[in-house]
């Protein structure tokens, strides 16, 4: 009888060290794949939310979210414009919720090409649209005109008066914007 308690005791410290181990690996294994979320990764999934943004030089935005990059987030303002934000200059976001997809979800042929629709593609796309937008520099100040040229670090913008279309005439002078100038890019659809 003494030897039966025995193996049941030694059993049982058997299985709840078993199940410790497990608990301890498991919990191991989710600090690592939230440390390899990437805010895109939690953005993607929040598509078509309200967020609130924080951003350098432009304070607070209320808006939906469109659409997600690497390195920027699209929301469309309340009051119709909208707002092209660098990941670099969101200072805090409120309304994106808990879910995220699995980190690099993309796969290698499809991920290869989201890594290249960086911000300075989202900008090239206003470039070729030739729309007149609205530059919120880090600093808070702004800048109204057309998006000339987008380069490796840098954008053009060629200054005229909001809403004017971009003729030679027109404009005032032409800017040349680092890209971590750039607070906020504002279009109107």
């Amino acid at each position: 009888m003494r030897w039966d308690e025995l193996f049941a005791d030694l059993g049982a410290q058997l299985s709840a060290a078993e199940v410790a181990e497990l608990a301890a690996e498991v919990a191991d294994r989710t600090r690592r794949e939230v440390g390899s979320l990437r805010m895109v990764d939690r953005l993607r999934p929040a598509v078509g939310a309200r967020l609130v943004v924080h951003a350098t030089g432009l304070g607070t935005a209320r808006g939906t979210l469109l659409d997600a990059g690497t390195d920027w987030l699209l929301l469309h303002e309340d009051g119709a414009a909208e707002l092209l934000l660098p990941s670099a200059s969101v200072l805090s976001l409120t309304g994106v919720g808990g879910t995220a997809e699995v980190p690099s979800s993309e796969g290698s042929s499809v991920g290869e090409v989201a890594r290249r629709l960086d911000l300075r593609w989202a900008l090239r796309g206003l470039a070729r649209s030739r729309s007149g937008v609205q530059l919120v520099l880090r600093d808070g100040s702004t800048v109204s005109g057309t998006l000339d040229r987008v380069g490796a670090d840098h954008i053009d913008v060629a200054e005229h008066a909001p809403g004017e279309a971009r003729r030679a005439a027109a404009v005032r002078q032409v800017r040349l914007v680092p890209l971590t100038g750039v607070g906020a890019v504002r279009s109107w659809v």
